[in-house]
């Protein structure tokens, strides 16, 4: 086996033996190497079948040109990875698949053959081509983070949506349980208010001085007798009336209160009521003209409903003074 070295050994001494120090970059466009331009119209497919044969020969002998092209083929599949896929119109898939009929060629692309690391050969070779370590700006490398991060920004910002409309509603419902609880309390409060103003006018109207008090007893009759009461003071218009030991009546039957003006003037009704099982009765603030002065009060049996006049006899009766 002869000890001459080929040309490929020629250049791999060329990268490791040069002088000039990582900062000088061999000239890589001459017959010696591939153009650094058409390596990517080689690995993407762009060049004709004469000129990639041409490549794909040198490719075989030369390590410089074959891990170049090994990391541009990376670079592309990378940024294949980066760019978001559009389907293609019909009109632009029509004429791929023309093209595609037309062409029926399978480009071979050799493998690379990996290049055993001689101290810092690696670093001369990619300084030759006149660029750092990728074809591709690192900030679109970085793209694939931006938008994990966007997404997992768009799930939070749903999130917190979500919760935002849970609090509004919750808050919503709170609100119009708190309305109808105050509107209860307040239909309460007046429902007090109204009681503790007529217990007040109750109390006013029995403890008047100015009220008079007349018992009022029956015609002689077996025992017991029916006896009542009346409180009324004729300013303010007010009667209270209590009776106990009264009969029962029929059925469509009722008793009447009658005031008997002092004038002379005609009796005024002032209510009708029916006795209990023990024969109480009462009416309590019936609605009566103020101003009128009673010289007596008398109780009447009358059709259910009451009468504007009295009809005899008068049951009980009693008079002031």
């Amino acid at each position: 086996m002869s000890d001459r070295p080929g040309p490929r050994d020629e250049q791999l001494d060329q990268l490791t033996n040069s002088s000039a120090g990582p900062a000088t970059a061999i000239d890589f466009s001459g017959p010696g190497h591939v153009d650094p331009e058409e390596l990517p119209l080689y690995a993407m497919q762009f060049l004709s079948g004469e000129r990639t044969s041409a490549i794909a020969g040198h490719l075989r002998l030369c390590a410089v040109c074959s891990a170049e092209l090994a990391q541009i083929q990376g670079d592309l599949a990378a940024y294949a990875f980066t760019t978001e896929l559009e389907s293609p119109t019909p009109a632009a898939r029509q004429r791929f698949l023309a093209q595609v009929a037309q062409e029926k060629r399978v480009v071979p692309v050799p493998q690379p053959v990996p290049q055993a690391p001689e101290e810092d050969s690696a670093q001369p070779a990619l300084a030759a081509f006149g660029r750092g370590n990728s074809l591709l700006d690192p900030v679109e490398v970085e793209r694939p983070k931006r938008s994990i991060g966007l997404a997992i920004f768009g799930g939070i910002g749903w999130a917190i949506a979500a919760g935002l409309a849970l609090v509004a509603f919750t808050l919503h419902k709170d609100s119009a349980f708190m309305r109808g609880n105050l509107q209860a309390r307040a239909s309460e409060i007046q429902r007090l208010t109204v009681e503790a103003a007529s217990s007040h006018q109750l109390m006013d109207a029995l403890t008047d001085p100015k009220a008079v008090r007349v018992a009022l007893t029956a015609s002689p009759q077996p025992k017991p007798v029916p006896i009542g009461g009346v409180t009324y003071n004729p300013d303010k218009g007010t009667l209270v009336f209590l009776a106990s030991n009264l009969d029962p009546l029929q059925m469509y039957k009722t008793y009447e209160l009658w005031v008997i003006p002092a004038d002379g003037s005609a009796p005024i009704p002032a209510g009708t009521f029916h006795p209990d099982d023990q024969g109480n009765a009462s009416v309590i603030m019936p609605d009566l003209p103020k101003g009128i002065a009673a010289k007596a009060f008398g109780v009447t049996v009358e059709d259910d409903g009451g009468a504007q006049t009295p009809t005899l006899p008068i049951v009980m009766a009693g008079a002031i003074g």
